[in-house]
C-alpha cells in the first residue's frame, strides 16, 4: 500500500475516532436505563438526582427506530425531562410486528396509539415522574402522537415533527407545536394550515391561541424529512415549547448530532479506499469492457421501464414485510434484464470464484464497520430473529440489482455521466413503480433517500474496489449483500 495510501487511512480513522468522541460526548451526564413495556423495548434518559419532572414519550417515524431519535432524548433530558424513546411494533428490536388494516384508522393506527398509551403508561409510572405528559412524534409517528394526545387527557403538550394529519383541530391536541424541514415540500403547507385552524392569519413561527392551548408551526431552515431529526432550530424549539406548557425553565447547550454522523460516515467511508488498494493483486487480466452508447442506453433504459409494467398487474407477497417483497422482486427483475442483455451485447463477464470469494471480505467490512456505526447512532442494524429471512431475500434481489450496476457502470470505470444515469435511472424506476400503483407502494418513497445515500457512501466504496480488481462482480456481490441487509433491518415487520 503506497505512502498516500496510509496517510489517507490514518486520517480516515482520526475522522472516525473524532466523530465517535464528540457523539458519546453528547451522552455524557445522562442516565440510560433500558426500559421493557410488554414486548415493546424502550430506553429511559435523564438527569442522575433530578427531581420530579413531566415525562416526554418519544416516537420514531416509519422505518426509523430509537437511535434516530436520541437528538430529542438527549436535549430533553438535559433540560431536565425524563424522556422515553422506543421502538414501535415491527420496528427496529420491536419482536411484535405491526398489524391491523394500514388504510384505516381503526387499524395499523389504532395498534400503534394503543402502544404509545401503554408505553406512556410506564413511563408515567417511571420514578421521579410528577403525572405530567408529553408526546414527541416524526412522520407517522406525528399522526398517533396527535390522535393519542386527543384522546389522552394526561397529554399536556405535544410537539409534532414533519406533521401529516387529518385528526387535529383548532383547539385539539393542547399545545401543539409542529417543526417542519423548509425542504419538505407539501409538509410545509400542511404545517401551516393546521395551526390556521386556530388562526386563520397564522404564518411561520408566530404563535397563536390562548396560552393554556397555543399553536406554532416553525419551519427549520435547510433540511429536509431526516435532516429535521439534527436540526438545532428542531431541538431547541420543541425544548422551550415544552418548558412554557408546563412551566419550567430548564436549558442546556444542544449539541449537534447531525454532522457528526455525517462525518463518521464519510470517515469509514474513506477506510475503503486505501483497503481496496490492497487489492490490486487478485486484478483481471483486463478491464470490463465498455458499451457502445446506443446499447448502454438501450440495457439501461429498457430494464427501467418495462420492471414496473411487468410487475404492476402481479400482487407481490411472501414477506412478513411491508413493500420489501415487492422491492425484492422489482430489484431481482430489473438487475436480470439488465444483466441478460449485457450477456447478449458481449458486455457481461462472468465472474467465478474469485470474485466471490474477494466480495465476501467487502461485504463483511461494510457490514461490521458501517453497521456498527448505523446501530449506535442512526438505526438498528441488528436483524432480529424473524428479519433474517427478510435480509435474505432483499440481498438475493439486491446482488444481481447491483451486478447490473457495476457491469453499466464498467465496475466504476465508466465515465460520471453514466454512472449518473444508471443510479438516476434506478430511483426513476421505483418512482415510476410508485406512480402505477400509488395506494399499494407508496411507503417505497421512504426508501428512495435511502438509496440516494447508499450511492453517494456505498457506490463510492464500490467504485474503489471496482477498479482496484476490474472485477464488477466483486462490486456487484459485495454491495448487493449488504443493500439488501440494509433494507431488511429497515422495512417494518408487518403481520395482516
Amino acid at each position: 500500500m503506497g505512502r498516500l495510501r496510509w496517510i489517507v487511512l490514518v486520517l480516515a480513522l482520526l475522522g472516525a475516532a473524532l466523530s465517535v468522541w464528540r457523539l458519546e460526548a453528547a451522552r455524557v451526564g445522562l442516565d440510560r436505563q433500558s426500559l421493557a413495556v410488554g414486548r415493546t423495548p424502550a430506553t429511559v434518559w435523564r438527569l442522575p438526582g433530578a427531581g420530579p419532572a413531566p415525562v416526554v414519550v418519544i416516537a420514531h417515524g416509519f422505518a426509523g427506530s430509537r437511535p434516530l431519535m436520541e437528538g430529542f432524548a438527549e436535549a430533553l433530558a438535559r433540560a431536565g425531562y425524563i424522556a422515553v424513546a422506543y421502538d414501535l411494533a415491527g420496528h427496529g428490536r420491536n419482536p411484535v410486528p405491526m398489524s391491523g388494516d394500514v388504510t384505516a384508522i381503526d387499524g395499523t393506527t389504532r395498534v400503534l396509539m394503543d402502544e404509545l398509551a401503554r408505553v406512556s403508561d410506564a413511563a408515567l409510572a417511571l420514578p421521579g415522574a410528577d403525572g405530567r405528559l408529553a408526546l414527541v412524534g416524526h412522520s407517522m409517528a406525528s399522526d398517533i402522537v396527535v390522535r393519542q394526545a386527543m384522546r389522552d387527557p394526561r397529554v399536556g403538550a405535544v410537539v409534532a415533527v414533519s406533521l401529516f394529519t387529518r385528526a387535529a383541530t383548532g383547539t385539539e391536541p393542547r399545545n401543539l407545536l409542529i417543526v417542519t424541514g423548509a425542504l419538505e415540500a407539501g409538509l410545509t403547507d400542511e404545517a401551516l394550515r393546521t395551526v390556521r385552524l386556530t388562526d386563520p392569519t397564522a404564518a411561520a413561527s408566530q404563535t397563536v391561541g390562548p396560552p393554556e392551548n397555543a399553536r406554532r408551526a416553525v419551519l427549520a431552515p435547510g433540511v429536509e424529512h431526516v435532516g429535521v431529526l439534527y436540526s438545532r432550530t428542531t431541538l431547541t424549539e420543541s425544548r422551550d415549547w415544552l418548558n412554557a406548557a408546563f412551566g419550567r425553565d430548564g436549558v442546556a447547550p444542544i449539541p449537534l448530532r447531525g454532522p457528526w454522523v455525517l462525518a463518521l460516515m464519510v470517515s469509514l467511508t474513506a477506510t475503503g479506499w486505501p483497503l481496496a488498494g490492497l487489492m490490486r493483486r487478485w486484478r483481471a487480466e483486463a478491464p470490463p469492457p465498455s458499451l457502445p452508447r446506443g446499447r448502454f442506453w438501450v440495457a439501461l433504459a429498457l430494464p427501467a421501464i418495462a420492471t414496473p409494467l411487468i410487475l404492476a398487474p402481479l400482487k407481490i407477497s411472501f414477506l412478513p414485510v411491508l413493500v420489501a417483497d415487492y422491492l425484492a422482486v422489482h430489484f431481482a427483475l430489473m438487475g436480470g434484464l439488465t444483466l441478460a442483455l449485457c450477456a447478449a451485447f458481449g458486455s457481461l463477464r462472468p465472474g467465478g470464484w474469485r470474485a466471490l470469494g474477494l466480495a465476501l471480505p467487502v461485504a463483511l467490512f461494510a457490514i461490521l464497520i458501517f453497521g456498527q456505526g448505523l446501530d449506535r447512532y442512526v438505526a438498528s442494524f441488528w436483524p432480529t430473529g424473524p428479519r433474517i429471512p427478510v435480509v435474505l431475500a432483499m440481498a438475493m434481489g439486491a446482488v444481481p440489482f447491483l451486478l447490473a450496476d457495476a457491469t453499466l457502470t464498467e465496475g466504476g470505470r465508466a465515465r460520471w455521466i453514466r454512472t449518473l444515469s444508471v443510479r438516476a435511472m434506478a430511483l426513476a424506476s421505483l418512482g415510476f413503480a410508485v406512480a402505477l400503483d400509488f395506494d399499494r407502494l407508496m411507503f417505497l418513497l421512504i426508501i428512495l433517500p435511502v438509496l440516494l445515500l447508499f450511492y453517494l457512501l456505498f457506490g463510492t466504496l464500490g467504485g474503489w474496489v471496482g477498479r482496484a480488481t476490474w472485477r464488477p462482480g466483486v462490486q456487484g456481490v459485495a454491495l448487493g449483500i449488504f443493500l439488501g441487509w440494509a433494507l431488511g433491518v429497515t422495512f417494518p415487520m408487518f403481520a395482516a
